[in-house]
């Protein structure tokens, strides 16, 4: 079946009955009507006119309904994606603070290790240099003990009236005599 523009006078009856094709049809109508001689007005059929106001009318309702439940769809869509993209920056400002936190927590461990570390190699050097000290004042009092029994030994052999010895052997040959021969050894407290 084709759709053909309906002739002059002749309405459409059937079709949709949605505002825009029924506003449509009117203007059809309105536009075809025959113009009044000498006149701008035109001629119009009442009944034709009337007719589509009245299914204009009882087709607005249902159209604006219709509008209705889709403002209200789109407004539920709105608030859910409002909603839904709430919970994503708030579920997003958590894991940010979170990650923040966790890099502050890093950043303080670090900086608490750092001194820790700085700590440990200031206690290493002191500890080296009391020990090094401790070292050096047992070396001072031992070397003070060594001259004093190096003076009192040298004082020892000359009161004994005993000559230091010589590098060499002939003064080895003459201690091993006097020792065999029965001589005490200054050295030898045994003997004394």
């Amino acid at each position: 079946m084709t759709d053909f523009p309906p002739e002059e006078g002749e309405l459409r009856t059937e079709g949709p009955d949605d505002v825009e094709g029924l506003l449509d049809e009117l203007f059809d109508v309105i536009e075809r009507a025959k113009s009044m001689p000498l006149s701008s007005s035109a001629i119009i059929s009442r009944d034709d006119v009337l007719e589509l106001a009245d299914r204009a009318r009882r087709a607005l309702p249902g159209e604006l309904l219709a509008a209705r439940r889709m403002l209200r769809e789109l407004d539920d869509l709105r608030r859910r994606a409002q909603q839904e993209s709430d919970e994503l920056l708030d579920e997003a400002r958590a894991q940010a603070a979170n990650l923040v936190q966790r890099t502050e927590v890093v950043r303080q461990a670090r900086h608490h290790a750092e001194r820790i570390v700085l700590d440990a190699e200031a206690e290493a050097r002191r500890v080296r240099h009391d020990a090094d000290d401790y070292v050096d004042r047992k070396l001072a009092a031992f070397e003070i003990v060594l001259d004093r029994t190096i003076r009192t030994v040298q004082a020892g052999r000359e009161r004994l009236g005993v000559a230091p010895p010589i590098p060499g052997g002939e003064r080895e040959a003459e201690s091993d005599e006097g020792e065999a021969g029965g001589e005490i050894s200054p050295f030898d407290q045994d003997q004394l």
